[in-house]
């Protein structure tokens, strides 16, 4: 679905759990999500620090929609900071 909002004008972010399999389908906008069965939280953090971990997601996709990219390129989460980094896989 990533791919068809691309190809019509709307870019996107795949926030997903296994990276390569994102890469090789063609999505040019990829977030790490945390773990399969839990690709947006981990259930054993209290409360506040699900909230946080989710924030930051959802921060560093709000961020990649804003790159100009080039192929598929992977956005990483970095922690407690509001710096992102980006690596262009596309390399």
């Amino acid at each position: 679905m990533v791919k068809q909002l691309e190809k019509a004008g709307i870019p996107a972010v795949h926030i997903c759990t296994i990276v390569p399999i994102s890469m090789t389908v063609g999505a040019n906008r990829i977030v790490p999500a945390v773990a399969i069965p839990h690709p947006l939280g981990r259930p054993g953090e209290s409360v506040e620090e699900e909230v946080e971990l989710r924030l930051q997601l959802l921060r560093t996709a709000l961020d990649g929609l804003q790159q100009e990219v080039e192929g598929p390129t992977v956005i990483e989460r970095e922690t407690r900071t509001p710096e992102r980094k980006v690596l262009n896989a596309a390399k």
